[in-house]
């Protein structure tokens, strides 16, 4: 009787949680919305003048995510000494105090007259330290979740993903505009407003994540293994072959994902407010597909939906190629743009859902975080190379095939994005049992997001109209 009680608190201590994560994630979102987006134009505009500010936005998106992953190589002697809640606390609340040191770097340029750079260089380090507290805990983060959610993950993952995400737009669409009215006085001033929004996104993110349960949890040493035995693994292991196909993606993505931003507001000429309103169409797309992927992922297996994703992926980059067709009108490429964005949303929603949810189903309660942490290094390592190449690249002066610097950057993206594709994911298996899926299926999960009413009126008013009665 006794034993029957703790397991009904613990669950209903379960759901407490689950819910304190949505408001978790909605807080989080101010931080991505007004902050993390616009480190990139922040970056743009302290070297808008310096002939290496692509290669500066390649270190800024490529080295804070690989020291972060590195540092999570300690994650799990700080999980085997600490509370799981404890760790994400402290480590949120310093992340989110980093945002000053971010704002010091923008005024040595923009109030002191340092040169731009040495403020870049120091933006670089300052956000290095700001993604490194964040990267340090997300293992943590990963296990207690595990052991909180316990079914269903593809459903609730969707939906936490799809309420925090529409924070994260109305976050985003406040802060391009803020930025548009603030800059017409002092750019400077728009982006510390954001960035002293986003500080306050992230620290309310760190004060609730001290409310969450953290079910007691045992460590055995014989669950632990080196990074060089797991690499050492990855040909032999289902989760290496995984962990490596996705690393390898990321690689080939990060060639380009930096400077989509860079050519909006570069070459194109967008002001903040239409830049931002493209990455949010992305978004909203992303919102709007994630409860359904999650459901597929959860009936027919995370693996499915890599597949199907993932072979559509590589198109994107290489329809930026043609933007620059449409550029004389500007209606034209900026509705071919939403478009573009539109459809990338759709596919990276159902790709990071299934890569994310996978972990939880291919490892053990024990080597969640320590397996984690070793995902997350070398997808780290995969950013690093990549968005390195990408910014290297983009900086030089060359035409190939007709092609500007950023252009071929986008084209190389896409080829290297289907090479890995095609080089892994046949090798990968799914790990739970799964209904067998079928197109069928899929489209029966349409009328959960009304689109399949829609269909039934296309079908009967226009392929089988009835008669009209006389």
């Amino acid at each position: 009787m006794e034993e029957s009680k703790q397991k009904e608190d613990e669950n209903l201590l379960k759901e407490k949680t689950k819910k304190i994560s949505i408001i978790e994630a909605s807080a989080y979102s101010f931080h991505d919305g007004f902050g993390v987006r616009f480190i990139t134009p922040f970056a743009l505009a302290i070297g808008k003048t310096n002939p290496n500010v692509n290669a500066y936005i390649g270190l800024l998106t490529s080295l804070p995510s690989l020291i972060g992953n590195l540092s999570q190589l300690f994650t799990i002697e700080a999980i085997e000494r600490f509370k799981r809640k404890n760790i994400l606390t402290v480590g949120v609340i310093i992340q989110a105090l980093f945002w000053w040191s971010v704002i010091f770097a923008g005024s040595l340029y923009f109030i002191f007259n340092f040169s731009s750079t040495t403020a870049l260089t120091l933006l670089v380090l300052f956000y290095t330290l700001l993604v490194f507290s964040g990267s340090f805990v997300a293992p943590v983060w990963v296990s207690l979740m595990k052991d909180i959610v316990t079914d269903e993950r593809g459903g609730y993952f969707g939906k936490r993903n799809r309420i925090a995400g529409f924070f994260g737009i109305i976050a985003s669409l406040i802060a391009g505009w803020l930025l548009d009215f603030l800059s017409v006085k002092d750019v400077f001033i728009g982006f510390s407003v954001l960035f002293f929004i986003a500080f306050l996104g992230r620290f309310i993110s760190g004060l609730l994540f001290a409310k969450h349960y953290d079910p007691p949890m045992s460590f055995d040493k014989s669950n632990y293994f080196s990074l060089y035995k797991f690499m050492k693994k990855i040909p032999k292991s289902n989760f290496g072959k995984f962990t490596f196909f996705v690393s390898l993606f990321i690689l080939a993505t990060s060639i380009a994902s930096p400077f989509f931003s860079v050519y909006m507001l570069t070459n194109l000429g967008f002001s903040y407010s239409k830049w931002m309103s493209i990455v949010i169409v992305g978004s909203l797309s992303s919102l709007f597909f994630m409860p359904t992927w999650g459901r597929l992922a959860d009936k027919y297996g995370n693996i499915r939906i890599l597949r199907i994703t993932g072979l559509m992926i590589p198109a994107i980059p290489l329809l930026w190629i043609l933007t620059p067709e449409l550029s004389p009108n500007p209606l034209n490429l900026f509705i071919f743009i939403i478009i573009i964005e539109s459809f990338s949303g759709m596919l990276w929603a159902g790709f990071n859902l299934s890569s994310a949810n996978f972990i939880y189903d291919a490892v053990t309660r024990q080597k969640t975080s320590l397996c984690s942490s070793y995902f997350n290094i070398l997808q780290g390592i995969g950013i690093f190379i990549g968005a390195i190449a990408g910014g290297l690249i983009s900086s030089q002066d060359f035409v190939f095939l007709g092609l500007s610097p950023i252009l071929f950057v986008f084209a190389l993206s896409g080829i290297m994005r289907f090479f890995a594709y095609a080089l892994m994911i046949s090798r990968i298996k799914e790990v739970r049992d799964v209904k067998t899926f079928s197109l069928t299926n899929a489209f029966s999960e349409l009328s959960e997001i009304h689109i399949k009413p829609l269909l039934d009126v296309f079908n009967n008013k226009i392929i089988n109209p009835k008669p009209t009665p006389t």
